[in-house]
């Protein structure tokens, strides 16, 4: 692990298309040549990628993930789902889940295209981890290895989705959910107060908020009614849960029964002390980088049964 003090890197900004909607791509390159690898980040349900994997406060060390990926001689890249961010919000739709598996999938296609990368090194996190989930469920041979935090499966013994079905009826009547200052904050009150730093999370609502003011519900509706929406015994690739020690998404037995099923015997289940939800941006957020990067740079397996 790099342990230099953290380095600003500099970001390039792209743009795709899937069909006739523009999608947004931010890209940090590795800080060491050749890379080892690329990583894609995969945002959630209530915010745009960049707030969430390139954080920038001079204060806090490595505060984006993408720089200190990048240090660790990793490509890194994120890209807005549509509906979200910078990407369009043109159609009248909730963009669901699928939907957003769509979009992974047409962003790997530029990365693929313009940089000659063969695979990817994926991470999402809430519902970006079943867009994760789904695309690698359709795409497999793009993902070298699959990281999945704050995961959700069937939504058994989830506080926070038991909470958000009260409010199915509104999500099912908008195709988006207004946010505000004090939504961000309930993303980190709601599960255990106390993980994350005040200024962290005001930095963080500021960048979010300074991108969006509406949410799409699409996610919403599909883990409050449609649950699950992805097989483990579909996903073959090397796989790690990553569950927050009080995160009211991720139910501990509905992710260990995830675990059991998949496949590939390349698997981990990691739960990180002192995490709620967002892991990211919580006081732990080194631990959480130095778990993802243990996955993320272990050997293959040489001998196999």
């Amino acid at each position: 692990m790099n342990t230099q003090a953290a380095v600003a890197v500099k970001g390039q900004e792209h743009w795709t298309k899937k069909g006739d909607v523009k999608l947004f791509l931010w890209e940090k390159q590795s800080t060491v040549k050749p890379a080892r690898g690329t990583v894609l980040f995969i945002h959630g349900s209530s915010m745009a990628s960049t707030p969430t994997f390139d954080l920038q406060m001079p204060e806090r060390p490595y505060s984006s993930a993408m720089e200190y990926f990048a240090a660790q001689g990793y490509d890194t890249w994120c890209f807005d789902m549509e509906g979200y961010g910078r990407s369009d919000k043109t159609r009248d739709i909730n963009c669901d889940i699928a939907n957003g598996a769509d979009d992974a999938k047409a962003a790997t296609d530029y990365i693929m295209k313009t940089r000659g990368v063969n695979n990817f090194l994926v991470y999402g996190i809430s519902s970006g981890a079943l867009r994760a989930a789904m695309f690698a469920e359709r795409h497999p041979e793009r993902v070298a290895r699959l990281a999945l935090d704050a995961f959700v499966w069937t939504g058994k013994g989830s506080p926070t989705l038991d909470e958000r079905r009260k409010k199915l009826s509104q999500f099912l009547e908008m195709k988006r959910r207004p946010i505000d200052r004090a939504f961000m904050h309930s993303i980190f009150e709601r599960d255990h107060p106390g993980c994350a730093d005040k200024n962290v999370i005001e930095v963080f609502a500021d960048a979010v908020l300074a991108l969006d003011d509406s949410m799409p519900t699409g996610t919403y509706v599909d883990m409050c009614s449609k649950l699950p929406v992805v097989s483990p015994e579909k996903i073959g690739v090397p796989t790690m849960v990553m569950r927050g020690q009080f995160d009211g998404i991720a139910g501990f037995e509905d992710l260990v029964e995830f675990f059991k099923r998949l496949p590939n015997p390349d698997k981990q289940f990691t739960v990180m002390s002192g995490i709620s939800h967002a892991s990211f941006q919580q006081i732990n957020y080194m631990m959480v980088y130095h778990i993802l990067q243990s996955f993320f740079s272990q050997p293959a397996p040489i001998y196999r049964a």
